[in-house]
């Protein structure tokens, strides 16, 4: 498709968290490339830095917000205080945009944005939503909108092999244990936004979700618009809020092939210093070359790493390299790296299927636990490890990188990168998914 003239003007709408940036950043880049101007609406707490982006305009608004908002036990209680404290500063901000510009093509909002859809609707603007998680994580607001009772179990009468092997049921009860008030009403929200919004952008792959994006188009009206993975499909962005560490590529270089186990959380996760401890022996214990993220704070009471056990250190000598944030992308392409300890947050987890990588899978919360059951039943491409103790940690990094058990994982890994590649070709699925979108967003 040709490029559309700058006067076509998007307003992307992001929220605070890093694996949200990442991929709004990339969705614009992508739009820009493609001949739109961006604006980016962004709260004051966790901004991106405009100089990295200079192409694109920046507008903060007031969010109220603080560190002490944010916690990986109550993002519920975070999501709906966001929206809050924001609607009516967006509502201004969208306004002001209007006046000067006096046409939005279209705003593209973040699935945790749900505000901005009324605002959207009040301005009669065309509003778009961006959701950062799977495609598979929209099989469960129907049953927990609450919003449609004669169908809430639609969704589980399921004869589908791939779909059976989610075990949604299961994670359905997992998900509800000691649901919270702010929970279930930003539960509903999203279920409300899913509904009434003109379409919905998923990074993902039609191949990777196929029978679940299925069920899924059965319940929502808009249209499902797969494009990714964005991170393949984007110009190359700065993001992270974090400065990344590129030293560990030079220790990656002295590594032999597939030997190194990566280890990263993500941006929100926490452990308790016991769990620091068992994970530290765990990795010295089996005896493979480990590269460990600790991000600062990661560890509850500590600044960085100075909770680590007397002894570590000297256990492991050049065999481990702990930096406090990874350049993740780069990390996951080196030769030397045959397997990913990750929290299965879904940006990690398309990064990972791209570059071919096993995953040992700890998840923490939310969705982490729907791409754990993807990742290990569905594509079976990793291990689910049970429980932080050193022993079993040993156990399972050594199934995944040296066991024959390893292998098959290992093959199956490499067989969906390559799938990946395909659809990343001019005239692939994602190639035609995105001319759906700009044709989408020009048809007002």
């Amino acid at each position: 498709m040709e490029k559309q003239q700058k006067s076509s003007h998007v307003v992307l709408v992001m929220v605070s968290f890093q694996g949200h940036i990442t991929p709004m950043l990339q969705l614009a880049s992508i739009l820009h490339s493609k001949g739109f101007s961006i604006t980016i609406v962004h709260t004051e707490f966790n901004s991106p830095n405009p100089s990295n982006h200079p192409e694109f305009t920046f507008i903060s608004i007031p969010d109220k917000l603080t560190e002490s908002h944010f916690s990986d036990k109550d993002t519920a209680s975070s999501v709906w205080n966001l929206n809050k404290n924001c609607a009516a500063p967006l509502q201004q901000c969208l306004e002001k945009i209007l006046h000067s510009l006096h046409h939005i093509a279209a705003v593209i909002y973040d699935t945790l944005m749900y505000s901005a859809q009324t605002i959207t609707e009040d301005l009669g603007l065309l509003g778009i939503v961006l959701r950062t998680g799977s495609a598979t994580t929209m099989l469960f607001y129907p049953a927990f909108s609450q919003l449609d009772e004669e169908r809430i179990d639609f969704v589980y009468e399921i004869k589908s092999p791939e779909l059976q092997a989610l075990q949604l049921k299961r994670l359905r009860a997992l998900l509800s244990q000691n649901a919270t008030k702010a929970m279930t009403e930003v539960r509903v929200a999203f279920a409300n936004v899913l509904k009434r919004s003109s379409a919905i952008i998923v990074n993902s792959m039609e191949f990777l979700e196929l029978e679940a994006l299925s069920k899924v188009k059965q319940y929502f009206p808009a249209p499902i618009i797969t494009i990714g993975p964005l991170h393949k499909f984007a110009p190359a962005i700065c993001s992270s809020l974090l400065t990344e560490d590129d030293k560990c590529i030079s220790w990656l270089n002295k590594q032999a092939p597939k030997s190194v186990i990566y280890v990263s959380f993500g941006s929100i996760a926490n452990i308790d210093k016991q769990e620091l401890i068992e994970i530290a022996w765990g990795l010295s214990n089996m005896k493979q070359p480990f590269l460990w993220v600790v991000r600062p704070g990661m560890v509850r009471g500590s600044e960085w790493i100075e909770s680590l056990p007397n002894g570590f250190e000297e256990s492991v000598g050049e065999r481990g390299c702990i930096v406090k944030w990874a350049p993740q992308k780069e990390v996951l392409a080196h030769a030397a790296v045959g397997g990913f300890w990750t929290h299965c947050g879904w940006n990690s987890t398309i990064e990972s299927i791209c570059e071919g990588v096993p995953m040992l899978c700890r998840p923490f919360f939310g969705d982490q636990h729907l791409n754990t059951s993807s990742i290990c039943n569905v594509w079976k491409i990793g291990l689910e490890l049970q429980n932080l103790e050193r022993g079993n940690i040993e156990r399972t990094i050594k199934r995944l990188m040296v066991d024959m058990e390893g292998n098959g994982i290992r093959k199956r890994a490499i067989d969906l990168k390559e799938k990946a590649a395909f659809y990343l070709m001019e005239e692939g699925s994602t190639s035609r998914s995105l001319n759906k979108l700009i044709k989408h967003i020009l048809s007002v």
